[in-house]
């Protein structure tokens, strides 16, 4: 097994064990919503240390129902992991256009010097 497939692997376990994790050990089940988000769980710190509070702004959108907010936040997340992944996919491809390009050049240049030494041999 190669160093990177080693590497692959291992984080891939990591990740793994950080989803199952919390899964295993019931961290959370002592709350109502045992995996909130952070403004959740701001929302409520804000309202027993303060509860008079009233926010400066409203939201633009507010999604009827907690499933409908988490499918929107996941197709966030998906749109940009896709810019992401478009992103560094087209950085590698114009590396390996570049040292393509080079190897061509190289070789062009190789063959010419070639071809004026045999014609340089067949002059003497």
């Amino acid at each position: 097994m190669s160093r990177n497939a080693k590497i692959n692997t291992l984080l891939l376990v990591l990740v793994a064990a950080l989803a199952v994790i919390p899964l295993v050990f019931g961290l959370g089940d002592h709350k109502e919503e045992p995996f909130a988000g952070a403004d959740a769980e701001a929302e409520t710190a804000i309202t027993e240390l303060a509860p008079d509070y009233e926010p400066w702004f409203s939201p633009l959108y507010e999604p009827p129902s907690g499933e409908i907010e988490s499918a929107l936040f996941a197709l966030q997340a998906a749109l940009g992991a896709g810019v992401l992944a478009y992103y560094f996919g087209v950085r590698r491809g114009r590396r390996q256009g570049e040292a393509r390009a080079l190897e061509r050049l190289r070789a062009e240049t190789n063959a010419d010097t070639d071809a004026e030494a045999v014609s340089e041999r067949r002059r003497v």
